[in-house]
């Protein structure tokens, strides 16, 4: 559980595809490409933007404008319930309806620091710091 598992991308893109068949073309520009999956499933990234990119981008999109298409994700942009620490830190830690939770992905460190940025970036001023402290008594 130490070391990360590198998973070369043919097979990562087989996988994702449902073992589905892949084109030649996609398998050559693939072939010498590896990702890296965090060990035991926790994530390894630190800062707030770091883990907020790795986390929550895909959904709610690199400026936190949300998307709506396949489902609804909400913006974080501008949003005022995000002003309540407590809410987006249980949101983060215990998911909500279609979102996953990360609680067991993340220690109280990562958490704070991704609540921290997603209420302070992309157009939220939201006052006060979220503390590791703070994340521990909600989990």
């Amino acid at each position: 559980m130490g070391r990360p598992m590198l998973i070369p991308a043919v097979m990562l893109t087989a996988l994702l595809m449902g073992g589905a068949m892949v084109s030649p073309q996609a398998v050559a520009q693939d072939a010498s490409r590896t990702f890296t999956i965090s060990p035991g499933y926790r994530f390894t990234e630190e800062s707030g933007e770091a883990l907020y990119n790795a986390t929550c981008a895909g959904c709610h999109m690199p400026d936190g404008k949300g998307a709506q298409g396949a489902g609804h994700y909400p913006a974080l942009a501008g949003n005022p319930a995000v002003e309540a620490a407590p809410y987006v830190i249980v949101n983060v830690l215990h998911g909500r309806k279609g979102m996953p939770s990360f609680g067991d992905m993340m220690n109280d460190d990562q958490v704070a620091a991704v609540v921290d940025y997603t209420r302070t970036h992309f157009g939220n001023r939201f006052a006060g710091s979220v503390t590791p402290s703070q994340v521990k008594n909600l989990r």
